[in-house]
């Protein structure tokens, strides 16, 4: 029997009845550490909210590259020291995919710069933040909002500093230049060092190598073999020996300390 419409002398409600809200779509965070204790604690404080779920764990850089890929996340928090691949090298594949966090123990002044160069948008260290830090930082970071606790703070700060000095004195290069591709075992503490850096540069960009030949090159001469480098470049061994073939013919090389020693200006030139 259908209802019947309220009787006109009937008590109606001041407001319609509100409607359900949709709940939010979730951050999809990769948790990417070496530590397997401190993987399970944030992702056991994190998976707790509601907004927030951690939808894989990575233990180095290759299998955060790898769950980024498959689970399309918002947002990685990745550790810097990690065996295979560590946290920088794998940074700026990374960002492609997602917008990065670095999660980690390590404050060194020049980690923190070279973590921004490559494009992460945040940087917390840990014992420096609490959990509802952490889960705001998660949350702010997929609106473009950067999160630093203080260490990384000042070390940002010490950079700009440093810069602007530099800058009045010598008329230096703009701030946090994206040049560098180093892996993480090539970055040197000594801040110092700019100038012979710059020149490095200098004379490297006289060699006709391809952006992809010159990182090769750089992870050459630091002393990698061909296995290292794919597994930090994310490319197969026998593409990095194709890539090897043509540096050598471009820098007249037969040898690998050869072309270490053209690329790096040590070699003895008559």
């Amino acid at each position: 029997m259908p209802d019947r419409p309220p009787h006109p002398g009937a008590a109606q409600p001041p407001f319609p009845p509100f409607p359900e809200l949709p709940r939010p779509v979730p951050v999809r965070v990769v948790v990417a550490d070496d530590n397997p204790v401190v993987r399970a604690g944030l992702t056991a404080l994190l998976s707790g909210r509601e907004d927030i779920t951690v939808v894989a764990e990575a233990a180095d850089g290759r299998e955060a590259y790898e769950a980024a890929l498959r689970h399309r996340p918002d947002v990685v928090l990745l550790d810097v020291r990690m065996p295979v691949v560590d946290g920088l090298s794998a940074l700026p594949h990374l960002v492609r995919i997602a917008r990065v966090v670095m999660l980690t123990y390590s404050h060194e002044s020049e980690i923190v710069q070279e973590a921004l160069r490559r494009g992460a948008g945040g940087y917390l260290v840990h014992g420096e933040f609490s959990v509802e830090e952490l889960a705001s930082a998660v949350r702010d970071i997929t609106r473009g909002r950067a999160h630093f606790t203080p260490a990384a703070a000042t070390a940002v700060l010490a950079h700009i500093q440093s810069d602007a000095t530099a800058h009045r004195e010598t008329d230096a290069t703009p701030l946090f230049p994206l040049t560098s591709s180093k892996p993480l075992s090539q970055l040197q503490p000594n801040m110092g060092q700019s100038s012979s850096e710059h020149r490095a540069r200098q004379h490297r960009a006289g060699f006709p190598l391809s952006a992809r030949e010159a990182e090769i090159m750089d992870l050459i001469a630091s002393g990698m073999n061909n296995q290292q480098i794919a597994a930090t470049c994310f490319i197969s061994e026998k593409t990095v020996k194709n890539h090897i073939n043509r540096i050598f013919a471009k820098l007249h090389s037969s040898s690998r300390s050869e072309a270490a020693a053209k690329w790096l200006g040590t070699a003895v030139t008559s």
